[in-house]
């Protein structure tokens, strides 16, 4: 008798984890991927929490070298991003004439 209990036991245990998988949706992958409007959010972020005082006397240089980089890096992309906008801008003017 010790041997059916151990047999549905082992049945019921083994449809449990199926029976999980099943009702549990798949786990969506977070995106990784960076974006500009990501980079200039954080630099806002550090701006803001500079002024509010989030960083000790001896961290605000760290700080600023990273701002300091993510501000020249963002300096260096957004010329790539602008003529579109001035396209777009002069567009309705031409469009006008």
């Amino acid at each position: 008798m010790a041997t059916k209990k151990t047999k549905k036991e082992t049945e019921s245990t083994a449809t449990q984890p199926a029976a999980q998988t099943q009702t549990t949706p798949p786990q969506a992958q977070p995106a990784s991927d960076l974006t500009i409007a990501d980079l200039k959010n954080i630099g806002t972020i550090i701006d803001v929490a500079s002024t509010r005082g989030a960083f000790r006397a001896n961290e605000m240089a760290t700080v600023g070298l990273v701002y300091n980089k993510l501000q020249m890096f963002l300096a260096k992309v957004a010329p790539e991003t602008k003529p579109e906008e001035n396209k777009t801008a002069e567009a309705p003017a031409a469009a006008g004439k």
